[in-house]
């Protein structure tokens, strides 16, 4: 009876949850199926989820619905919002596709933002995460956003690469909206190109797709794109036609930076045709929409457009005034231009107000001093033309000062981009050498270690060629885990000290399975941070060092108990491992080649090591790295 009783309120108090677990994940599903059509309903089914996730105590599902907020709000243009959900994901959930997903929304934020450099690191490590997943469809997202990041940095072939990589994989699994995204993504460099027949039928493409799919936000984009075009085929009214349609959808749908981009592509046209005073309502809109989206390419767009507008009116304090605003903005994203408008707009005031005043000068002149000798209009004449030859060398200072300032940037940002370009060929040589000593290497060790096997169980042999065999199959065993430990090093241009406390725990896990009768401990001190760092070689001398002392302990120590122990004090981090053995002498025991080779290793990375051992009372090996070795 009282089992009957303990199953019911089990029941009671399971059901519930599991329903809850179970909406949670459904709610987040449904919402990232409709957002595209509606996202403020999106929006109020990923917070359900969330709260409903938090509820239950399933924190994967909850991290995922925040991330599920972030792709919603970079559609609807509030990058920094979307930006700090996606971090929070990705700092906090499990789950690698959580992080993969946050990584990739990261990008797409800061490519918003004008973060170029930070865009393209982010989608990096997702789709390096996506690759060891086998996830083809998000490894042809990413490939095309990153794609973008390079189309806007003006390296076109690298950009049409990695958009003709992820179009094969959304063709392989017939994605037509990813198909659309790439014919889309490469028409913008055919149109950057001067190749305008080529950008408009692929953009025509791409919006045939979107209403094909009844995508809104992707018809917005498409239309938008396909005015572009018109534009610069100069075949205006069609231009306005597509821009005006591009950004009714985008109102529609609530996105403040798709309504910006619209708004400053037809006053532009307006602008460049000579419709001057219609343009100045759609500079107005664009310029709202843009800072409440914080849309940087459009904030910009729209303070330039104030200038040219102005400067058409002739007014032109009030054009150099937004110019100035346009350049530190433009500055500011790393995007430098010339700044030879500023210089050309700040001579244009000057003198107008210059010659205002001389001309009141004269006319009071005039009146009042009409018997003024030839020698003092000649005194006069002289100040005049050194007033006049100091304002043109202050100006000149300036102009020159500016261009100084815009080369050394420009150079900064060349360099920049040379350092990226440098440690992705680096990271490629790794994997590309990892990847030959997995496939090649270790297929070869494995190979031997089968042919040992099968002489062994296949044929008679005698008792000392079958230890003789046996011995040589564990020695190449042991030099396949040496072989995949080195390519786990290689992977990685650094070491992080939770990468390196994995893989000591998942040694000690191993060598506590075959060692039953051994108590193994792994002690880390609370103030080391997870975000310490080794070098590659650092962090592998270190991993061998301790591999080489526990392995001397499980041998020759008979003990009972091994304690692996990560402590640090202001200067040093010290690394220990004790055991409780037999312990040695060492003044009458010779060093075998394994302890040579731990202090061997520690010389190579600068670090000290000290071995304590007494008969009977264990031994101590203690290494000690000085903080600014590992502390990046």
């Amino acid at each position: 009876m009282k089992n009957y009783f303990l199953s019911i309120l089990l029941t009671i108090f399971l059901v519930p949850n599991f329903y809850s677990q179970h909406s949670a994940e459904q709610l987040n599903d449904s919402a990232m199926k409709l957002y595209k059509e509606d996202p403020q309903k999106a929006i109020g089914l990923l917070e359900k989820a969330s709260k409903i996730a938090e509820s239950v105590g399933d924190f994967n599902e909850y991290y995922r619905s925040k991330n599920h907020l972030a792709i919603v709000y970079v559609d609807l243009g509030e990058f920094e919002k979307a930006k700090s959900l996606s971090q929070e994901a990705f700092s906090k959930a499990k789950d690698s596709m959580v992080k993969a997903s946050a990584l990739n929304n990261i990008g797409r934020c800061n490519r918003g933002l004008g973060l170029y450099e930070e865009a393209l690191k982010s989608y990096l490590q997702a789709l390096k995460i996506y690759e060891s997943q086998n996830n083809l469809i998000e490894q042809a997202t990413v490939n095309d956003n990153i794609g973008m990041v390079y189309s806007f940095l003006g390296m076109n072939a690298k950009a049409i690469d990695y958009h003709l990589k992820s179009k094969q994989f959304f063709e392989k699994i017939n994605d037509k909206k990813g198909i659309s995204k790439v014919y889309n993504n490469i028409a913008i460099i055919y149109a950057n190109d001067g190749n305008l027949e080529e950008a408009l039928q692929n953009f025509k493409y791409s919006l045939s797709i979107e209403k094909e799919l009844k995508d809104k936000k992707g018809m917005a984009e498409s239309a938008n794109n396909v005015g572009a075009v018109f534009y610069y085929m100069q075949k205006i009214d069609s231009a306005l036609v597509y821009f005006r349609q591009s950004a009714m959808i985008e109102k529609a749908i609530g996105n403040f930076a798709g309504v910006g981009t619209s708004y400053n592509n037809i006053a532009q046209v307006l602008i460049e045709n000579n419709r001057v005073d219609e343009s100045k309502k759609f500079i107005d809109s664009a310029y709202y929409f843009a800072n409440q989206s914080k849309t940087a390419v459009d904030i910009e767009a729209a303070l330039e457009l104030y200038s040219q507008y102005y400067e058409a009116k002739n007014d032109t304090k009030t054009a150099l005034k937004y110019f100035k605003e346009y350049a530190t903005f433009k500055d500011s994203i790393l995007n430098f231009d010339t700044n030879a408008k500023v210089a050309k707009l700040e001579i244009e005031y000057q003198t107008e107000k210059k010659e205002k005043e001389i001309l009141s000068q004269r006319a009071n002149l005039a009146e009042k001093e009409l018997d003024l000798s030839k020698k003092n209009t000649y005194i006069f004449g002289l100040i005049g033309l050194a007033v006049a030859l100091s304002l043109l060398g202050f100006l000149f200072y300036n102009q020159q000062k500016l261009k100084n300032r815009q080369l050394q940037k420009e150079n900064e940002l060349k360099d920049a981009l040379l350092k990226i370009e440098t440690q992705n060929r680096l990271q490629e040589q790794r994997l590309r050498i990892s990847r030959d000593l997995h496939d090649n290497i270790g297929a070869q060790l494995t190979f031997i270690i089968s042919s040992l096997d099968n002489l062994k169980y296949g044929f008679q042999l005698p008792e000392k060629l079958s230890n003789k065999l046996k011995t040589i199959s564990d020695f190449t065993t042991t030099t396949i885990y040496e072989l995949r430990d080195t390519i786990w090093a290689m992977n990685k241009s650094e070491i992080s000290l939770e990468d390196l406390q994995t893989r000591i725990s998942n040694f000690i896990d191993k060598a506590n399975t075959a060692s039953d009768t051994i108590d193994f401990t792994f002690i880390r001190d609370t103030s080391l941070s997870n975000e310490t760092k080794f070098s590659s070689v650092e962090g592998m001398n270190l991993y061998r060092i301790i591999q080489e002392a526990i392995n001397n302990s499980l041998k020759y120590a008979e003990a009972t108990t091994i304690k692996v122990q990560f402590k640090t004090n202001i200067q040093d981090l010290e690394i220990s491992i004790l055991d409780n053995g037999k312990g040695f002498d060492q003044t009458t025991i010779e060093l075998g080649n394994g302890l040579n080779n731990m202090k061997k290793r520690a010389h190579d990375i600068n670090a000290s090591i000290s071995i304590d051992s007494k008969p009977n009372k264990g031994t101590t090996v203690s290494i000690q790295l000085p903080l600014k070795i590992y502390d990046k």
